[in-house]
């Protein structure tokens, strides 16, 4: 066994370990919680559990250990996400700041910048949410018309304007926000990304209530909204770049943990299939089967890509169709029972409204795909259009 295998080996009997005895007591019945669609479900909960996992050195392990992480390699963040997610543990409340905002900071904020926010970070005890989204800007991020000017005299950023689907800003004590500070400025140009406090008077988030009948998304309006005028990561101006750099962040040795979690999403749904027979219809059988067939190719993909720098967006097709699949398979295991509903909807029923959004948040399949065609295979960029 060569020393890094070795090494592997050691940290996931550790994770595994670990997890087993402190999921247990108190936070024991927090197995399963939360996770797409569900982030209110018990949320004072799994933040509690966060700040445990805070104070035994298991949030940030990824970021290095000057910054108060653990340092692991992209390999054994893949254990830890795995081993997580094998054990049922509650979804993270802190995942904005933990594995976007942070690594961002360390990569291109400022050492004051660094020192005053991935404390608070690493202990669970400042909460981010994610300005980048506009009724007018969605996939098209480049669009965004929220504007902050520079009020010299106070040393502050004033910004007007609105962010829409911000998941749990309702929660957040800080937004980072991509917005426009030069004016006359379109597309990519004249953005920048600023750290703005949520707790003022010039801030107000209204709650989007979605299908699942849960409201994690947000619209936040902000009307001469403040932040201080050092409080921007990058220089002014440059906010397109960090914005994307932040985006570069968000799926990397967490992705194989996703994996081990709709395995075992597929897992019960054969069960259930099992249970009131659906799995002796043709039809359903052979949805289930291809469905496990492009899980063990999806893994194996993740697995060979991690490494390559397109793999984000290859992934982030590959899993978002899947899992709206495996939605439809759901309510065809239901039958016709699963399009009515008494009261609050059951698992399968949630999971085929809230996959619905799988190919759309996090950069719609359109973009996606645009991405890879001109970055990947070289093709002729896309005509753009003057609205």
């Amino acid at each position: 066994m060569s020393q890094a295998h070795a090494g592997t080996d050691a940290l996931r009997a550790e994770v595994r370990a670990w997890l087993e005895k402190h999921l247990s007591g108190r936070f024991a019945s927090l197995r399963g919680a939360g996770g797409p669609g569900r982030e209110h479900e018990r949320y004072e909960e799994r933040l509690a559990w966060n700040r445990h996992l805070a104070e035994h050195g298991w949030t940030c392990v990824g970021w290095p250990q000057a910054y108060g992480g653990r340092g692991l390699t992209l390999e054994e963040q893949v254990v830890f996400h795995e081993e997580y997610a094998r054990a049922d543990a509650p979804a993270r409340v802190n995942h904005l700041g933990e594995e976007l905002l942070g690594p961002t900071l360390i990569a291109l904020g400022t050492d004051e910048q660094r020192a005053r926010f991935l404390p608070g970070i690493r202990s669970v005890t400042q909460m981010w949410c994610q300005g980048y989204s506009e009724p007018g800007a969605g996939s098209d991020l480049a669009s965004v018309s929220t504007r902050a000017r520079l009020d010299e005299s106070a040393g502050e950023w004033v910004i007007d304007g609105q962010k829409i689907w911000t998941s749990l800003a309702h929660e957040a004590d800080w937004i980072f926000v991509l917005c426009r500070t030069t004016p006359g400025t379109t597309r990519h140009q004249g953005l920048s990304f600023l750290l703005v406090p949520m707790d003022q008077p010039g801030i107000e988030v209204r709650p989007i209530e979605q299908l699942t009948g849960g409201s994690e998304f947000n619209e936040v309006f902000f009307s001469g909204a403040r932040t201080a005028a050092d409080l921007v990561v990058g220089e002014p101006g440059e906010g397109w770049r960090v914005a994307t750099a932040l985006l570069g962040f968000e799926r990397g040795g967490s992705t194989l943990g996703q994996q081990v979690g709709f395995a075992r999403e597929l897992d019960d749904l054969l069960d259930l299939a099992r249970t009131n027979g659906a799995i002796d219809d043709p039809v359903i059988a052979d949805s289930l089967a291809r469905a496990y067939v492009d899980l063990e190719v999806m893994r194996a993909n993740v697995v060979r890509g991690l490494a390559d720098g397109q793999a984000p967006s290859i992934a982030k097709l590959v899993w978002g169709n899947w899992h709206r699949r495996l939605g439809e398979v759901a309510m065809q295991v239901l039958g016709a029972g699963g399009l009515a509903a008494e009261g609050d909807l059951d698992r399968w029923q949630r999971l085929f409204l809230f996959s619905r959004a799988d190919t759309i948040y996090g950069g719609s399949d359109e973009i996606q795909r645009t991405i890879l065609a001109e970055r990947v295979l070289g093709l002729p960029r896309e005509p753009k259009v003057n609205a």
